[in-house]
């Protein structure tokens, strides 16, 4: 169900304001040295990269090695404190799919835990699409639908959030007309209930670590049962979008 963009953009400052800009998830963690090993490999220091619901701009300072970065969220209050602690960055505060982003404008595209909490899940992904120049890459990660719903206790959504988790299939099937997926894995596994909560427990794995570091960590996420959909993707060119089924 959609609700009014003001009631969303009222609950996004208020949830960054008392979680991203207290701390840091394991979840976010594990998600920057994804995004900024992917990075690393371009071997690129001038490139233009945005990031698609910044939040409070967490992940913006190690962003600034490869490029110029702007930086966009529903959350102004958020983005004004961002503002100050990261200055030489371009922070745009909006909703992104009324934002006037010149097309073919940026290198690479990173969002974050974004893609659930639009109404529109199509219409967004092709504006990613259309920003991004010819061969530009996308960096995406989102919940992992299968994992949340078996096998963690997550609470009711709240006034002005949205939420439309993914499994593995749809996500392929909604990137596909508009990107070519290169790499798509899932990571951090996370449980609260069920039988992976005796290895992937917030409390147990730093238990397992001490015996036997990330290995089993890795094996789960590797058989897909990280928290987290890490994709990265290539822009399509537009004879493929065109050949696309409507």
């Amino acid at each position: 169900m959609n609700q009014p963009i003001e009631l969303q953009r009222d609950y996004w400052d208020a949830w960054n304001a008392s979680n991203r800009e207290q701390r840091l998830s394991e979840v976010s963690l594990d998600q920057r040295e994804v995004v900024l090993g992917w990075l690393a490999g371009f071997d690129r220091t001038d490139l233009d990269l945005i990031e698609v619901g910044c939040g409070a701009g967490w992940l913006c300072p190690a962003l600034k090695q490869f490029g110029r970065v702007t930086a966009t969220d529903l959350s102004p209050q958020v983005l004004g404190r961002a503002s100050q602690r990261v200055p030489d960055v371009r922070f745009v505060a909006g909703d992104f799919m009324a934002l006037e982003l010149a097309p073919a404008s940026f290198d690479v595209v990173v969002s974050l835990e974004v893609l659930s909490h639009v109404a529109d899940h199509q219409a967004f992904v092709q504006k990613l699409h259309t920003i991004l120049r010819t061969g530009g890459h996308l960096m995406l990660a989102t919940q992992n639908r299968p994992v949340l719903e078996r096998f963690n206790d997550v609470p009711q959504t709240q006034p002005g959030q949205l939420r439309h988790w993914f499994d593995k299939p749809e996500l392929e099937a909604l990137l596909d007309p508009f990107f070519e997926v290169r790499h798509l894995q899932t990571i951090t596994p996370v449980a609260s209930k069920g039988p992976l909560r005796l290895v992937a427990g917030r409390k147990t794995k730093r238990l397992v670590r001490t015996v036997v570091g990330r290995s089993i960590e890795r094996a789960l996420a590797n058989a897909g049962l990280g928290w987290t959909l890490m994709v990265l993707a290539r822009k399509r060119e537009l004879a493929a979008i065109s050949q696309a089924p409507v």
